[in-house]
């Protein structure tokens, strides 16, 4: 494998947002593969309590049926804990050596960048691509970081938005997988009742 994109985040839930930022991500920098790589608990999320590990897998898992050019790494979430990239990343450097990674991040991680656990050694093991939110504007890469901006697919949806809507009682249908509606409906996921 030549080029790998990693794509980190909670993905709670996983929505058609990001399967489309993926898909971008995976032609506009023609990757031999995308591995989402959901975190246990996100470090710019302190506060938050995520859906279950094994039910955020679940959902993803239905997300991505079918899409060979898509993988899950599990590590993160089945370990617990704060995720730091910088050791997802020397994970996959070891298990591919020869390989390239693009680590995909929102245009609102680009100015945090320098303050990520081990950044410096983080800015020389990956170059970073850069996904458009609509109405955001970009912003320069910090210094010492390679940073590449994608066209995308933007579109304004986010998990706390769908999360708002189920617990409002509204539909998500056609802003999650329908698979991963099903899911959510049946088993009353995110619902405060």
């Amino acid at each position: 494998m030549n080029q790998i994109g990693l794509y980190g985040g909670s993905f709670d839930p996983i929505h058609l947002g990001h399967l489309l930022v993926a898909q971008a991500a995976y032609e506009e920098l023609q990757l031999d593969k995308l591995v989402f790589i959901p975190a246990a608990r996100s470090p710019f999320k302190p506060d938050s309590e995520p859906l279950e590990a094994h039910q955020r897998l679940r959902l993803i898992r239905l997300a991505l049926a079918g899409r060979t050019e898509f993988d899950v790494y599990e590590s993160e979430i089945q370990s617990g804990g704060v995720s730091f990239t910088i050791d997802t990343v020397r994970r996959f450097i070891t298990r591919y050596p020869s390989a390239r990674f693009i680590y995909l991040i929102g245009t609102d991680h680009i100015a945090t960048l320098p303050q990520w656990k081990e950044a410096a050694a983080l800015s020389e093991l990956v170059e970073f691509a850069v996904i458009p939110r609509l109405g955001e504007q970009m912003v320069d890469s910090p210094v010492g970081f390679r940073c590449r901006f994608l066209r995308g697919f933007p579109i304004e949806l986010s998990s706390s938005a769908i999360r708002d809507r189920i617990r409002a009682g509204r539909s998500i249908d056609l802003m999650v997988p329908a698979a991963v509606a099903e899911v959510i409906y049946h088993y009353r996921l995110y619902s405060s009742n």
